[in-house]
């Protein structure tokens, strides 16, 4: 990404056609989309990138099974086609991941979930006709990470019927309930975080000019119409007009706090009824998976347990949530509901001390207001236009936010009478590389290049010129993950991470696989990170002390650390 400084003397001084008020993916999208059809585009975050709703999904890219059970038949088509093209467009991004549905005890599979994959299949199989996979391909070092494998279990195939020795192989952690059949399918993952930042550098490289830590305050109206936003950088509190003739508001679940009178009064805006999501994350110690499972849980839902990183993510819950945006943590209720569901399906006796980091976020679901529960409420994205011109984009789901992007984008274009229809659906994001083909670093340990080349792409060269500068930059950030100090330097350097939050816990997950470790005091891992990033941003020691409690205020904020029961002690 371009100099955060530059990026702002650029907002200050340039009029704009277009200015996006939001840096998670739907914002990210829009960016892309409109500067690819010729548009200057200017795009500013109140805190981090990715930092609200966008770093907190399953990290799925999916159809989502559960919807048709509720016959959103569009959604889930629309969202398939997408995971397709997302495949196409990000392979080194977005990967696919098998999932098992397993059955015990000789019974027999259960039908309705056999028919739903058959729809699945009918509706995601038509472009990839004549593909074939490697569908017999069955996972083999669990230490690989599902990130070293999904490209290679990817197939176009239908679903199909597994044995249980199959699905212990997938579900290791299976293996002491003897499973005797599964089906077999397949969905997509990604680390949602790093799509936002690989959107945001190809809005970039079509000219977009991106900043995070830059507060929205108020629109700029001339003659009642929008022409910009009055903002304030939040690092030095200095005030900043951005010009721009659209104004496009694509803050998700605060999408309502900026104008709320005119789009409620206006757009008669349904209800954005926030839904919390929580998460937890187990080491593949506690519980090995090589595929992605569906779980059985309390209240007649289903969560998914699935390998990520080289740990196991569970969730995620789906309960109305009426507290305070700015962090949002997993309270203890959720963090047991997930785990009684995991020791039940895979007779095991976790407790609260086994979760080695937690997170939540909330999700701007769309209600007619009316008593439903959230998992009722509509995924669907809707976009508003008031009297003042500004364009609001709300709900949807990460798997469809370029098509988010591209209805809002579409709406600028019919606005100025102009022919530039979209172009993201062949625009690749970011480019591809294989593990073999990085230079090899003196001091970088052969399991990092993989993982650099999955977060990264081609990009992973600059991460590892690098980690050729100095030899403590070529070392892990914590011993155990791939990890590097070098990827510290990078965010400072490169992605505008301002913080030791920005970089434990977005540019890198390394916050949440590992929170215990980084979150406990004095920990050296934590203060390796505060020197390089201090050293990259010019702190001193009292400023580096600064922002290590800082980064202790805001993991105690954000709950990523989950205070511990008597193992398999959950809520009852």
């Amino acid at each position: 990404m371009i100099a955060r400084s530059d990026a702002l003397q650029a907002l200050a001084t340039e009029p704009f056609d277009v200015v996006v008020i939001g840096g998670g993916i739907t914002g990210a999208g829009v960016a892309l989309d409109a500067a690819s059809r010729g548009y200057s585009v200017a795009l500013v975050e109140r805190d981090d990138f990715a930092s609200g709703t966008s770093s907190r999904s399953s990290k799925l890219v999916h159809g989502g099974l559960r919807y048709l059970q509720q016959f959103d038949i569009g959604l889930v088509r629309e969202a398939l086609q997408e995971r397709q093209l997302l495949v196409k467009l990000a392979p080194q991004l977005v990967r696919p991941l098998p999932i098992v549905v397993p059955a015990f005890g000789g019974a027999r599979l259960d039908r309705l979930v056999g028919v739903g994959l058959n729809l699945y299949d009918v509706m995601s199989l038509g472009p990839r006709r004549g593909l074939r996979g490697r569908l017999g391909r069955r996972p083999t070092d669990a230490a690989d990470g599902a990130e070293a494998r999904q490209g290679e279990t990817w197939s176009p195939e239908r679903h199909r019927v597994i044995g249980g020795e199959e699905v212990c192989e997938y579900l290791p952690a299976l293996a002491a309930r003897a499973p005797t059949a599964g089906y077999l399918f397949y969905d997509c993952q990604t680390d949602d975080v790093r799509l936002v930042l690989s959107v945001l550098g190809e809005a970039e490289r079509f000219g977009a000019i991106c900043a995070n830590d830059v507060c929205v305050e108020e629109l700029l109206l001339e003659d009642g119409r929008a022409a910009g936003v009055r903002a304030r950088e939040r690092v030095s509190g200095e005030a900043l007009i951005v010009r721009a003739e659209h104004v496009v508001n694509a803050t998700g679940v605060w999408a309502d706090r900026l104008r709320p009178q005119e789009l409620h009064d206006e757009a008669e805006v349904p209800q954005i009824r926030p839904s919390r999501g929580s998460h937890i994350i187990l080491s593949n110690e506690r519980l090995l998976l090589r595929a992605g499972a569906i779980v059985p849980a309390g209240g007649g839902r289903t969560i998914f347990a699935l390998p990520w990183l080289g740990r196991a993510l569970i969730g995620t819950t789906d309960n109305d949530y009426h507290g305070e945006l700015e962090h949002v943590r997993p309270p203890a209720e959720d963090v047991d509901y997930l785990l009684d569901a995991v020791n039940a399906f895979f007779a095991t006796s976790l407790g609260r001390e086994d979760v080695a980091g937690a997170f939540a976020g909330v999700r701007p679901l769309i209600s007619p207001g009316d008593a439903r529960t959230s998992v009722d409420i509509s995924r669907k994205a809707e976009l508003y236009e008031t009297s003042s011109g500004m364009i609001t984009i709300t709900g949807g789901k990460l798997t469809t936010w370029r098509r988010m992007a591209q209805m809002t984008v579409d709406r600028i274009v019919e606005r100025d009478s102009l022919d530039a229809p979209c172009r993201t659906q062949e625009i690749q994001i970011g480019q591809q590389v294989s593990p073999e083909q990085l230079e090899r670093v003196a001091g970088v340990a052969p399991e990092a290049y993989p993982a650099l080349a999955a977060r990264y792409g081609s990009r992973a060269d600059a991460v590892l010129r690098i980690a050729g500068e100095r030899a403590e930059l070529a070392k892990p950030i914590l011993d155990g993950f791939p990890d590097l100090l070098a990827e510290v330097v990078h965010a400072a350097r490169s992605e505008q991470a301002r913080g030791i939050g920005d970089v434990l816990l977005r540019r890198t997950r390394l916050g949440l696989l590992a929170a215990r470790e980084l979150s406990a005091e004095g920990s050296p891992a934590l203060k390796r990170v505060a020197a390089a990033v201090g050293r990259e941003l010019g702190w001193n020691l009292r400023r580096r002390r600064a922002e290590l409690a800082r980064f202790h205020d805001e993991a105690l904020a954000e709950g990523i650390v989950v205070e511990g029961l008597p193992a398999g002690a959950g809520a009852s």
